[in-house]
Order: C-alpha cells, then structure tokens, then sequence
C-alpha cells in the first residue's frame, strides 16, 4: 500500500508539473458535459473507436485496481466512477446506435465490426446467443449476487460501526493507542462506512446498465429492420445480417466493459478485511494447504484411467498440481523443523550451566516484589508500575540531572506474597508491605471525619496511615484525606530511595554519559578539564557524589565542569573543588529554600560553636576535612544544632542553616547522622538579591 501511495504520489506530482492538467476538477466537469453531448450530437465513426477503446480499458483498468488493493475503502472513488462509466458506455450506446441505423451497411466503425464479423465468425446467431450468456451471466450471475453482497456488507457495516468506535474508546482510555492513532481509526471506519452505504446503492447502476443494454439490443434489431426493408429497400436477409450483426458486435463492445466493472464490483464487495492483495492473499491461503493439493492431483491421476476423459489434460494438471503440493509441504516441513530446532536450542541455553560472571554481577537498582504484587507490574492486568519507573527515571534526569540506570523489577518467591523490596547494587535499602485491591488513605491534617480501615505504618516517610476499599475513595477524599494507590506508594517509595542514595546510583558509567553529552555541544570545556587530563573520571565523580549527597541537582553540568577547570589547578581536593561549585551554582541552590518574597528564613550558629568546629576540622590525606571532637562536645555541639532544628519547624519554617565557608562541609557531616537530609549553606552561598531573615539561632547550653 505504501508503494501504490508512493506512486499516486508521483503522479500528482506530474500533474501539478503539467499547467493544462492542474485543474482536474474542471477537466472532470469538462468529461462529464462531453459524455452527456454524446447522447445527442452525432460522433464521427473514427471518434466513436477511440471512445469505444477508452470504454474496454477503462472496464479493463478497473477490474486490475480492484485486484490490487489492499483495503476496499482505498479504492473510495469506485462507487463514483461506476456511474460514470454506466453513463459513458450508454452515451456510446446511443452513439453507436445512431450511426448504425443512419449508415446501414455502409457503417465503417472498426472495433464494431470486428466485434460483429471476427469475434463470432461473421454468423449472426452465433453471435446473437453469445450475448445472451453474456448477458445472462452478468445480470443473473454477477449482479444479482453482487447487489445483494452489497446490501448486506452495509447493513452490517454500519450496525458495527457504535461497537468499533467503543473499542477504540476504550483503547485510548487504557492508553493503549495514541489521539493521533484513534483519529486515524475513526476516519478508517467512517470511510468504510460510507463506502459500502455508497455501494449498496451504485451496485443498482450496474443492474439498470445490464437491462438497458437488453432494451436497446432489440430496438436496434427491429429499427434496423424497419429502416433496412421500408426505407432503403433492402431485401430482408440483407437487412437481417447487417443489422443484427452490426447490432450483436454493439452490444458485444458495450458488455465486455460492463462486465469487466461488473465483476470489479463483485470482488470489491466480496473482499474481506486485509491489508495485502487479492493475489497475495490468494497465494498465502490457498498455498497454506498443500496436502488439499496433493489429494486433487491424485483424484485427477486416477481419472485417466476413465474412459473418454482427455488423458493429456488430466495428466498435466495431476503431475502440475502434484509438484506444487510437494514443494509447499516440503516447505512446511522444513519451516516445522526450523522453529522445534530454535525451540530446542532456547531450552539448551536455558539448561546449560551458567556463566559465573553473570552470578557475581549485581544490578545498580531493582525491585523485588512478592507474587500478589505481579499485577502491579503487569500491562495486561492493568498494571501502570512499568511507566510509572519510565516516568520516574525521567524526573529523575530532570530534577536531579543523574542518569538512572535501568531499573530491573523481578518477583522473588522468597519475599512474603505482598512485600516489595528497593535493592542498590544488590543490597535492601527499603521494603514495604501492601494490600493490592485496597487503597492507602493519610490524614492531610484537615480530616473532618474519621474513616474506618486498617491502621498501619506507610513505609516512605513512616507516616500513619489505614487501609480503605476502592471503592470509598470519593468518600475519603471529601473527608480531606490524601488517597493513593499501590503503584503509587512504590514509585513514590522508589523516588525517595534513589534522591536518598543519588550519590551512590551515580557510576563512572554514567559521569562519562554525562560528559560524553557535553562533549556533543561544549566540547572545549570537556578538552580542558578531561581530554588534557588536569581530572580524571573518578574526581570528577566525586564532586558530582558531594553534590547528590546534599541533594544539589547536577543538570547544570557545563557551570559544573567549567568551574572545576578554573579551580582545579589549586587544589583537586574533592571537599575544596565542591564548595566552589556549589557557590557557582549559588542561585539554583538557594531558589529551593526562598519565599515567594525571595526572602531565605534561616538558622544561625553561634560563633563558639563555629570555633569548635573549625578547630576540630582535621585535614585526611584521603576523606579531606574530617571532624575530630571528643565525645562530650560532639553531643552538646549536635544538641545545640537540634534545639534549633526543632524550634525552627515549630514556628513553620523549613531548617536551613547558614554557617561560614570553611565549617559548612564539616557541619553537614555532623548533622548528616542526626536528621534526614539536613540543608546548611554558607554565606558564600547566598547572592545579594536573596533576603536573608534569621528566625533561630543555635546556642550552647551555657549561652542560652
């Protein structure tokens, strides 16, 4: 189809290239007038052959098209062109007719003739019973049953047409086609609707053409006669062979055409649904059953042996048919045998010991689940796990900028039915436990109304929540809880784990997709930095991990390496290079924590503190600045931090603590232990068109 669409293609263009062909409309009214003159101005008798010939290839080009098409609504224009061509061929009968009963004998038209003298030898009762069958084939046979055809195919087409346009509702609503592809649908079975309602009515056309041709093949014998002996004189066997040889090669010119479109019509409204060719499909099908064959070869060789039958015919057919049948089945045969030997060879794979490095590979993250859970999983259960992770992973590159590899999701028999379990590089870093048909209801804090459920414990923040039916979830959402569903607690459990552990999903792997991407549009900076080797992959990596770690997006990877190619030949301490990132990518760190009065709402140290803890701060050889404070102090220094942790939520603020430069890494280590994702920025940190307000201060015991 694509080929013939290829093909239309080209020849509208060839049209458009042609000035006197661009307007096919007015061409098209320019014919359809000229067909109608044709009823009543005379034709010249060399015209009336070329029309005559138009009028055979047409029939001839039609009834091709028709066997060529995949799809009958492709061929729409058909029910259109059959009434131009019942109205072409009966102008030319007219025409013919015309100019026979004027000219007589005398009559020079060259395919007429041919039609009356060679075609049926010159005998004009030959002649005249050859076109009955012709006729009574085509208006008993052909017509009849192609009429009916198309009033069945169109009474049953459209009562389809609610049931399919359900169907692809609901397919769209499932997501399991796109709005451009239920268009698409919808546009198909509006077209084949209309094509067969408008064929119901064309195949009435064919009908009236064949009766015509009857009525006016009588008129003509008897015109003639009338014409011939009154008129002209001439004697009655004269008149009766010219006339009605003339008469039967007419007729026999106009119903050949007709019966070319006629059974067209038959085959377009008995094709069935598909997407190949009447050949094609003829060849597949009839092909698919070469033991049919073999049978029919073998019930014509024993037909020989009958008495009278034609031994050479029979003999042809049976070795002819008998061939083909043994190649097809040889062909089966072997098809057979290919797939059992693929079969057997994917069982051995399956069967054969394992690699060992395949056993000790572990992936970067994956999700067990227990076997109640695999509907979750599953599209064709209504699972929506699968697209919710494909989501994930691309939030993922746009929030944080980290390439989450693949995440592989597998049911583990050893897992109770109804627990899932976050793996990282083959170890458990979180699992929960949940009820598939129930969904998960949370108190917003604007609950009017307590719902009844199961208690239990959510497991992404630890939050208390209770277990409700599908089917009161409108209820509890008006009561002002949050309901969600059990793909949901994954994907949001799962999201939580990789921005919790980002800097370790981070692989050298992925630093070098990373760079390799810059390379593409900034290549300069990844030559300075890579190419010339002032950083390896690896120190790289650990900037990027010191930035995941405190939950910094990564995305503006160009100001990333373009500050550590400034900043690198000072020093390539990881710490030392992290806190000059951090303060060139100063603006995307602090838009997270501001108001909508660009104001940050921060916690302050008390200076003894930030001397404790600059004079602790060690320099290792290897980890960079490292605390070094004896117990005690550690514990007051942390309890000061907390107390102001607490104090800040109380009075609704977010905890941000704002320390000087050279304690903030240290500090975030200190608090890292304590709190979950603690936020401390430095006054480096901060540009000066943030509004800083300083709602706590954290103090020693003694101080305050």
């Amino acid at each position: 189809m694509a080929e013939a669409r290829a093909r239309g293609g080209g020849f509208a263009a060839l049209l458009e290239n042609t000035r006197w062909m661009q307007k096919t409309d007015i061409l098209m009214g320019i014919g359809i007038i000229a067909v109608v003159t044709m009823l009543i101005i005379p034709l010249p008798t060399f015209l009336l052959d070329f029309f005559l010939v138009i009028s055979i290839m047409s029939g001839l080009l039609i009834l091709m098209i028709v066997m060529f098409i995949g799809r009958t609504f492709d061929f729409s224009i058909f029910p259109s062109l059959l009434l131009i061509t019942t109205v072409y061929r009966l102008a030319l009968n007219v025409s013919s007719t015309r100019l026979i009963l004027l000219q007589g004998a005398a009559f020079d038209g060259k395919i007429i003739r041919a039609f009356g003298e060679f075609v049926v030898g010159g005998n004009y009762v030959v002649g005249f019973i050859i076109f009955i069958i012709l006729v009574a084939v085509q208006f008993i046979v052909i017509t009849k049953g192609a009429t009916r055809t198309a009033e069945v195919a169109a009474r049953f087409t459209l009562d389809a047409m609610p049931g399919k346009q359900m169907s692809i509702d609901s397919d769209l609503s499932n997501g399991l086609i796109t709005e451009d592809e239920a268009r698409k649908r919808r546009e198909e079975i509006r077209k084949e609707a209309d094509f067969y309602g408008a064929m119901d009515g064309a195949s009435k056309f064919v009908q009236g053409d064949v009766k015509v041709a009857i009525v006016i093949t009588f008129i003509n014998i008897i015109g003639g006669f009338i014409i011939g002996m009154v008129m002209r004189n001439e004697p009655f066997d004269v008149a009766l062979k010219t006339y009605t040889l003339l008469t039967i090669g007419e007729g026999l010119v106009a119903q050949i055409p007709s019966l070319l479109i006629t059974t067209a019509t038959g085959i377009i409204v008995t094709r069935a649904v598909s997407n190949e060719n009447m050949g094609q499909d003829l060849a597949d099908q009839l092909g698919s059953q070469p033991r049919a064959l073999l049978i029919t070869a073998a019930t014509l060789g024993v037909a020989i042996v009958i008495p009278g039958f034609p031994k050479l015919a029979l003999l042809i057919l049976s070795v002819g048919l008998g061939a083909l049948g043994y190649v097809l089945l040889q062909s089966q045969t072997e098809e057979k045998e290919k797939v059992e030997r693929k079969e057997k060879e994917a069982a051995l794979k399956e069967h054969r010991p394992e690699e060992v490095t395949q056993l000790v590979q572990v992936d970067p993250l994956e999700v067990e689940i227990g076997y109640n859970l695999i509907p979750l999983v599953d599209p064709e259960q209504g699972g929506t796990l699968l697209e919710r992770i494909t989501n994930i992973r691309r939030r993922s590159a746009l929030d944080m900028g980290l390439i989450v590899p693949p995440i592989r999701i597998r049911d583990n028999m050893e897992l109770e039915p109804e627990v899932y379990s976050i793996l990282i590089k083959g170890v458990e870093v979180g699992r929960g436990s949940l009820q598939v048909d129930k969904l998960m209801a949370m108190d917003s804090g604007e609950v009017a109304e307590k719902i009844e459920g199961q208690e239990f414990t959510e497991p992404v923040f630890g939050l208390k929540a209770i277990w409700i039916k599908t089917d009161v979830r409108d209820v509890a959402e008006s009561r002002g809880y949050t309901v969600v569903d059990c793909p949901t607690i994954i994907a949001t459990h799962l999201t939580e784990i990789i921005k919790r552990h980002a800097d370790e999903i981070l692989g050298r792997q992925e630093v070098q997709k990373l760079i390799d991407t810059v390379k593409e549009d900034y290549p300069a900076v990844v030559r300075e930095l890579v190419e010339d080797h002032k950083m390896s992959l690896g120190e790289i990596q650990k900037v990027l991990q010191a930035l995941l770690r405190e939950r910094v997006s990564i995305r503006n990877i160009v100001t990333i390496l373009e500050t550590l190619s400034s900043y690198v030949s000072y020093s390539k301490d990881p710490s030392f290079l992290t806190e000059y990132v951090r303060i060139a990518l100063s603006r995307q760190i602090t838009k997270d924590y501001v108001d909508k009065t660009n104001t940050l709402s921060v916690i302050t140290v008390d200076p003894e503190i930030e001397t404790i803890i600059r004079n602790s701060i060690h320099e290792d050889p290897i980890e960079g600045p490292v605390l070094a404070m004896d117990p005690t102090t550690h514990q007051t220094v942390v309890s000061a931090l907390l107390d102001a942790y607490r104090r800040s939520k109380s009075m609704g603020h977010a905890p941000v603590y704002l320390v000087s430069p050279q304690i903030r890494r240290v500090t975030f280590t200190l608090l890292e232990r304590e709190m979950p994702a603690p936020v401390v920025l430095s006054y480096s940190e901060i540009s000066s068109a943030v509004k800083v307000e300083v709602v706590v201060s954290a103090l020693l015991s003694s101080a305050a």
